[in-house]
């Protein structure tokens, strides 16, 4: 497999190392405006190979013809938020830089699958979908798939459990109006009350707390080291390997919408099937009528968003 990292920022490097410790990549391409920056972290990440137990992959500098025959392409182009701004103006330099990107890439393929990292990600993951003829089902964006691995961990921390085996989602924009679908969220089966009196543990779960907690975790690492990388890394290489592997994996993940939820022309993210032609299905939760008001919500939320920046 072929993957093209584009931006060699912070979160561009992390995927890139990330990459590089899975089998099965052969080559990956990093390409960043600033060439020197893209030369830098590959002759860096060149010297791990000696020590990494899959060196298979050939790590290059790339420019945009590297997409050609490309089977990945992940997308960190484009700055964070800085303080003072709000998301609409991310929004819109971030929408901006997406458009550049997607008219480069178009020109060599529209083959690969596209994995959207720059926030706000639905904003970009709705861009790359719409604008340019591309299948909706090549465009994967992370969404809430690092909120969700976030909402697993806090409540293993509560229930003294590994995360893995908790069943929960965070769903709809990532940012301020996610939720958490409560109605499914299990352990074993069991609703969380349930596996709490099977095991007699005496555990109260400040639900909304937990889904404020979810909600600016981001904020809280981004203001204690200007940056959030290590999460989303983890993020993408999770989505790669499902899709490298055809593993068919269910993932919280930005998907353009086109009537699932009753919700049309807006992207955010819900439960997919993800495996070697991206989102090969989306699932459409038994969710309760509060909740369906939530992703309402959101989705009305994020059109608002995308009016304000459309070309």
């Amino acid at each position: 497999m072929k993957v093209v990292v584009i931006g060699a920022g912070m979160v561009g490097s992390a995927v890139v190392g990330e990459l590089l410790g899975q089998g099965g990549i052969s080559e990956i391409a990093l390409l960043d405006i600033n060439k020197e920056k893209a030369e830098g972290e590959v002759l860096d990440y060149s010297h791990t190979t000696s020590y990494n137990y899959n060196p298979s992959a050939s790590l290059k500098i790339g420019e945009y013809n590297s997409c050609k025959g490309a089977d990945l392409i992940v997308m960190t182009a484009g700055p964070s938020i800085k303080e003072g701004e709000t998301r609409r103006d991310l929004a819109r330099k971030n929408a901006n830089i997406t458009r550049s990107v997607m008219k480069e890439i178009v020109k060599y393929t529209k083959d690969a699958i596209i994995i959207p990292v720059s926030n706000p990600v639905d904003v970009v993951t709705y861009i790359a979908a719409k604008e340019f003829g591309y299948d909706r089902k090549k465009i994967v964006g992370t969404g809430t798939l690092v909120d969700s691995a976030r909402l697993m961990r806090f409540i293993g921390n509560k229930y003294n459990l590994d995360p893995k085996n908790i069943f929960a989602y965070i769903l709809g924009e990532h940012g301020a109006t996610s939720f958490a679908p409560w109605s499914i969220a299990n352990i074993c089966g069991y609703s969380l009350e349930e596996f709490a009196k099977l095991r007699g543990f005496n555990i109260h779960l400040d639900k909304a707390g937990v889904e404020e907690r979810v909600r600016k975790i981001g904020f809280e690492i981004w203001s204690k080291k200007g940056y959030t990388n290590h999460g989303i890394a983890a993020g993408v290489g999770r989505m790669v390997k499902a899709i490298l592997l055809n593993e068919r994996s269910i993932l919280p993940v930005s998907t353009l919408l086109e009537g699932e939820y009753g919700l049309e022309d807006v992207a955010l993210s819900v439960p997919c099937v993800v495996g070697r032609e991206g989102v090969e299905d989306i699932i459409e939760l038994p969710l309760l009528e509060e909740e369906m008001d939530k992703i309402k919500y959101s989705a009305r939320s994020l059109k608002g968003i995308i009016s304000d920046i459309k070309e």
